[in-house]
């Protein structure tokens, strides 16, 4: 046991310079992750949020789930989507992926039954 003691006592030499030797490498580590993950990734919460913030009436849009429709009423976290003749659903802004194009609601109505 005295002779462990001693060992265990003992600094390494140059103290501070050690320190920021091992402390260096994390620091850069961090900084990489954050300016090819996080940063990109408020980026593309930036432009979801944008997107969803820019629909209105008659915009065509995709779903996640795949379905294609035209809005046609729009609440605060809601949108009322034509799908079909005679057949809207009602379904959260969240589920938008895509919007195709604005068109005109009377125009897309004559098309859909001439």
């Amino acid at each position: 046991m005295d002779i462990i003691k001693p060992i265990l006592m003992q600094q390494a030499p140059g103290g501070m310079e050690s320190i920021l030797s091992s402390i260096v490498p994390f620091l850069l580590i961090i900084l990489i992750f954050y300016f090819l993950i996080l940063r990109p990734q408020q980026k593309r919460q930036k432009e979801r949020a944008k997107l969803l913030e820019s629909i209105k009436k008659g915009d065509k849009i995709i779903t996640a789930g795949g379905m294609h429709g035209l809005v046609e009423g729009l609440d605060d976290k809601t949108l009322l989507v034509k799908i079909s003749d005679n057949v809207k659903v009602k379904m959260e802004r969240s589920a938008v992926t895509t919007i195709i194009g604005v068109t005109d609601i009377e125009t897309e109505k004559k098309s859909l039954l001439g």
